[in-house]
């Protein structure tokens, strides 16, 4: 498996963008700041309830916190249409007739997406476990090690936590100074390919095999 594949294998077809990813890309770039404000604050309330309480006391009390907000409106509107002796009718009466069935299509699509995704990262797996490629392994090796590292210092939800604050800041911070990061990383990569050179010389039997046509 080439390095293409291997990024389409996680990253998918640069070809298939859908008006979902499109929406995805908007949130992360700060598009919309107030829009995006919204879905981080809320996403980090949650994960840092998450850390704190179990997963059954934070859904029961952002549940019991939506079913007293949406009482007490409903209790509002019925008392102010009393008095006012109007009939406004149901208040959420525009949501509670929208149609929130999933369809169909739209379930087979994700579901041949997700199979696509697995089957794809299985044999990825597998070529790396059984080393069809001796440098790929060692790379796998040497990530897994890393995250045992990262696995001591924090558990998983402080992780999950980190990637989410990294995914909306730092697709913005390479964005706002692209020219500057882009100068540091070719340097890295031109440090770690000499590394790899030198390396691959010194022993031999690290080259990859020319696959056969």
């Amino acid at each position: 498996m080439t390095k293409h594949d291997m990024s389409v294998c996680f990253l998918g077809e640069a070809k298939e963008s859908s008006p979902s990813s499109s929406a995805v890309i908007k949130l992360i770039y700060w598009r919309d700041v107030k829009k995006t404000g919204v879905v981080f604050g809320s996403t980090m309330f949650v994960l840092l309830s998450l850390a704190f309480y179990s997963v059954v006391s934070v859904v029961a009390y952002l549940a019991l916190a939506a079913l007293t907000v949406t009482f007490s409106f409903r209790v509002y509107k019925n008392v102010m249409q009393a008095l006012q002796k109007t009939g406004d009718g149901h208040p959420f009466k525009q949501w509670l007739d929208t149609d929130i069935a999933i369809p169909e299509d739209k379930v087979q699509d994700v579901m041949k997406t997700v199979v696509k995704k697995v089957n794809c990262t299985a044999k990825e797996l597998r070529r790396l476990f059984l080393v069809e490629e001796l440098v790929d392994s060692i790379k796998f090796g040497l990530l897994l090690w890393v995250l045992t590292y990262l696995g001591s210092w924090f558990n998983g939800m402080t992780l999950v936590i980190l990637a989410v604050v990294g995914v909306f800041t730092i697709p913005k911070v390479y964005e706002t100074h692209k020219t500057q990061i882009d100068h540091y990383i070719g340097i890295a990569k031109d440090q770690v390919n000499k590394v790899l050179t030198q390396v691959k010389q010194k022993l031999p039997f690290l080259q990859k095999k020319q696959k056969t046509q």
